[in-house]
């Protein structure tokens, strides 16, 4: 119990502690946007590590050569865990908003980091806002912010299966022409969901596809976007089943 002691304490220490960083944040973006996107982004990605360093998980990355640095992109992964987002978000080379669900603006001081770095938030019951996000996305990465999704809509809770991925969550590339960069997770559930409530030492994979762009597929590709990404991501996170053995 004492990883999850110290994670939880750190969290908490951090949102009060990080309140006069807040304000700083606010005032620089009001003089210089591009500034506050970047400090923002080092913030959290130093929060994100610390945090990941208390769980004892090792990270294992592949594949990142696969992400574009000089412009903005879509991720698309799979998603067993909460840590998926910080496991994810330390490696973003450019500030990348999360489309998260709406039930996280209940949450003070988080959500005002969340807004920083540019996340967007969803309401799954109600397509005419659903449809208001995925409109704002579109608008993040014509600004040259990277957004990242989990498709399958909520985590899934199933070891070693897939939920199907909502294929409205890619109009943000067919609108863009951005590139989509697959993220296979694996094994991250490891650290917390599977065995609630104890963080547990444990080792991850995280392997970045190749880009996908919608102009290079056919047109039925076009039109199961998600599907053909989805088995990309699939594919990927069993072959790094047998290569793993764990």
């Amino acid at each position: 119990m004492i990883r999850i002691i110290l994670v939880a304490l750190f969290v908490i220490l951090f949102l009060v502690l990080s309140i006069p960083l807040l304000i700083a944040e606010w005032i620089i973006g009001k003089y210089n946007i591009d500034l506050k996107n970047r400090s923002s982004l080092a913030i959290v990605n130093w929060a994100f590590r610390v945090c990941l360093f208390l769980t004892g998980a090792e990270i294992i990355v592949k594949g990142e050569e696969n992400v574009p640095r000089d412009v903005p992109v879509l991720y698309i992964g799979n998603h067993r865990s909460y840590f998926d987002i910080l496991i994810t978000y330390v490696r973003v080379p450019r500030p990348t908003g999360y489309i998260a669900k709406k039930e996280m603006l209940r949450w003070p001081l988080l959500v005002n980091w969340m807004r920083n770095l540019h996340c967007l938030f969803l309401d799954r019951n109600d397509l005419k806002q659903g449809l208001k996000t995925i409109l704002t996305a579109i608008d993040k990465i014509k600004s040259g912010i990277s957004i990242c999704i989990f498709p399958e809509g909520t985590r899934n809770k199933v070891n070693h299966t897939f939920m199907e991925f909502h294929e409205g969550s890619f109009k943000i590339a067919a609108k863009t022409g951005c590139p989509i960069i697959p993220m296979t997770l694996y094994n991250s559930a490891d650290i917390f969901e599977d065995h609630l409530p104890k963080i547990k030492k444990t080792r991850v994979i995280l392997e970045y596809g190749k880009p996908v762009y919608m102009k290079d597929l056919s047109k039925e590709e076009q039109k199961r976007i998600g599907a053909y990404t989805q088995k990309i991501i699939e594919d990927t996170y069993f072959k790094i089943k047998e290569e793993a053995g764990f």
